[in-house]
């Protein structure tokens, strides 16, 4: 006589047995996966917490050092203005007796017959106004200013005669250049051409 064996039972404890182990290898699984993404989040966070204190050093000290750039820029400026300000010192240490020497050469220069109404001096360039008795007297004095030490390049804008009473006189208008010929020269800043008298 066969025997009838039923195995229902062990298949189905089998099978959940089976199920048990694999929620049990999912449960760890995804604790495991948990576990390692907290741990990366935690190590992220370090780097970037990190990072930021280095950003925020970076920011402090580059403010140090643009304020420095900023102290130096007005330190230059400032270097700059007192080099101006003892560049003109020098200049009108320089050229404090030149105006000396200019209108004394003018008196030493000037033929008789001629009379200055005006004198503008703008930087190195002076404009003469005068009146002269005759033209001739005028090409003395331009010759008498080219040949100075402390002139040069006479340029004659305006002459005309007018009749002055019973007398023809000659306005004129020329402009010259102050310098110094005597430094180039080597000679004596006080040595002045003797003045050509017109006839």
């Amino acid at each position: 006589m066969a025997t009838k064996l039923n195995l229902l039972p062990w298949r189905e404890m089998r099978q959940r047995e089976m199920d048990r182990k694999l929620v049990g290898i999912g449960t760890g699984a995804a604790v495991v996966m948990l576990l390692l993404v907290f741990q990366a989040y935690l190590y992220h966070s370090n780097l970037i917490e990190v990072q930021t204190g280095r950003n925020n050093f970076l920011k402090e000290e580059i403010k140090k050092v643009e304020k420095e750039i900023n102290e130096i820029k007005e330190l230059k400026k400032q270097r700059q203005a007192l080099i101006s300000r003892m560049n003109v010192i020098y200049q009108l240490q320089g050229s404090r007796t030149q105006i000396v020497h200019v209108f004394e050469d003018f008196v030493r220069l000037m033929p008789e017959g001629i009379y200055f109404k005006s004198l503008v001096q703008k930087g190195a360039l002076l404009s003469i106004e005068g009146t002269a008795q005759s033209n001739a007297r005028v090409s003395a004095l331009m010759r008498n200013l080219d040949e100075s030490n402390w002139f040069t390049a006479p340029n004659l804008e305006v002459i005309n005669v007018k009749n002055e009473g019973t007398d023809r006189v000659s306005q004129f208008k020329l402009k010259i250049t102050q310098t110094d010929k005597s430094a180039k020269k080597g000679q004596d800043k006080s040595g002045a051409p003797v003045p050509a008298r017109a006839r």
